[in-house]
């Protein structure tokens, strides 16, 4: 006998299935970075930012990309309300603080602030869409000196806190990127003593790596803005 439907909820309305989604978002938004960070790396091509802004260009305008971005949206949206009540529900389940994880064991440094890793990095996200995404697709549609507009983010202004603000997220990003890798394979039950430790070693270069790829850019236009070269 099939059991009802209040007997047998949906596996995305229990814990396990918001872990599923939580990994699956997650190792997704991963994807997205490299490419995100090589069209980033234009910057850095010393033609003026001719080739950023092309590029740039290209990415406002291309349908197809128009449509990944909203799945990209949609990725991001479903990781932070299923971080969010993945948080609560755990907050629920222990009211009194503790030094431990569940059944003793001691959370590692990583695990016990990706709440607050991932609010921040929230904060971040929302600062650079409105500074760079918003900008040229709601305020300035007809702005496409996307180059100018990296540089004097970092350069001019209040650009030199937004520069080592970005920096520190960057920082954050890397905690956060460290710590999910490895627990999105651990949440899908991809587990294996062959192959965990090798997760582990591609996480651990992937969350140094890229962050400090996109922690490059301010630096860079910082050092340019100081004249150091």
């Amino acid at each position: 006998m099939s059991l009802s439907t209040a007997q047998s909820p949906l596996l995305i309305a229990t814990s396990l299935g918001k872990k599923y989604l939580m990994a699956l978002s997650g190792l997704f938004l991963v994807s997205f970075l490299p490419v995100h960070l090589i069209g980033n790396l234009l910057l850095f091509k010393n033609d003026g930012g001719a080739a950023f802004d092309a590029y740039s260009v290209f990415m406002s305008t291309s349908t197809i990309i128009r449509v990944l971005e909203v799945t990209l949206v949609a990725g991001f949206l479903v990781h932070i309300a299923e971080g969010i009540l993945l948080t609560l529900k755990n907050k629920a389940a222990r009211p009194v603080g503790y030094k431990g994880g569940s059944g003793g064991r001691v959370q590692s440094f990583f695990s016990k602030y990706m709440a607050l890793t991932g609010s921040i990095i929230l904060i971040y996200l929302i600062i650079h869409i409105n500074s760079f995404t918003l900008k040229h697709r709601i305020y300035e549609p007809s702005n496409t000196a996307f180059y100018h507009t990296v540089r004097s983010a970092f350069e001019t202004g209040w650009g030199g806190l937004y520069a080592w603000f970005y920096v520190g997220a960057m920082l954050l990003l890397a905690f956060h990127l460290n710590h999910g890798f490895q627990s999105a394979f651990q949440s899908l039950g991809l587990n294996h003593k062959k192959y965990t430790p090798l997760i582990k070693k591609v996480g651990l270069l992937y969350s140094v790596v890229i962050p400090a790829g996109f922690a490059a850019i301010p630096v860079y236009f910082q050092l340019k803005f100081l004249r150091v070269f």
